[in-house]
């Protein structure tokens, strides 16, 4: 028997230690594998930051065919499924009631600078402080949102949304013209005026809806605002 020089049997030993080194640092996972919207288990191997699978569980998962020709591997998969789903045209696209992130932005803004002109009417009426033409710095920022919002419009639960803001700011301005003017004609208005006022509750009951409605990030029209 032909013995090999000592320094190949070291070679030797080297080339057949590595793959066993390299199977060491590998780590196997029984995952979920998902091929065109098939599912199935699976043994993950996971080396060097890549992963790999079994061909021949590719194929049983896939429902695919595995074949071999000399030295080449045949897999077929068949059409992902998701080829095969009609088309969706804008006659029958699902409505979308949700409201665009550009729109709900500025219709925030809208409540809360009504919000704001209200407050300080209310507390004017309420204490008796005099109501002149300084209420108009707060009808212009709303009019600018409102305004804002209109152009942020996208969809047609924003188109939608936008005809409330639209009622909300008119009653608003529809009551505090009607506090201006009862004060330039010296009229006397009570601290309760606005307490049971019908318009102002109606103000009110439409805030709350569209602040709903903000939360959610949906449109859904009860009423409150018409």
């Amino acid at each position: 028997m032909r013995k090999w020089p000592f320094s190949v049997w070291m070679m030797s030993a080297a080339l057949l230690a590595l793959p066993v080194f390299a199977l060491s640092q590998a780590v196997q996972q029984a995952l979920t594998l998902v091929v065109n919207g098939r599912s199935g288990e699976a043994a993950v191997v996971q080396l060097n930051g890549k992963s790999y699978v079994e061909i021949e569980t590719l194929a049983r998962i896939a429902s695919g065919s595995l074949g071999f020709k000399g030295n080449r591997i045949i897999l077929t998969l068949p059409a992902s499924a998701a080829s095969t789903l009609p088309v969706l045209s804008p006659e029958n696209e699902p409505e979308n009631r949700g409201f665009s992130k550009e729109f709900l932005r500025a219709g925030i803004e809208e409540m809360a600078a009504i919000r704001e002109w209200r407050s300080v009417l209310t507390n004017a009426v309420e204490h008796g402080y005099p109501i002149t033409d300084w209420l108009a710095v707060y009808r212009v920022q709303a009019a600018k949102s409102l305004t804002l919002a209109s152009v942020a419009v996208s969809s047609d639960s924003d188109r939608e949304a936008l005809g409330l803001l639209t009622n909300e700011f008119d009653n608003m301005d529809k009551l505090s013209d009607t506090i201006l003017q009862s004060h330039k004609s010296m009229d006397y208005v009570p601290p309760s005026t606005l307490t049971d006022d019908p318009l102002d509750q109606r103000i009110m009951n439409c805030a709350h809806s569209l602040a709903s409605m903000a939360a959610g990030s949906q449109f859904l029209d009860d009423g409150s605002c018409h």
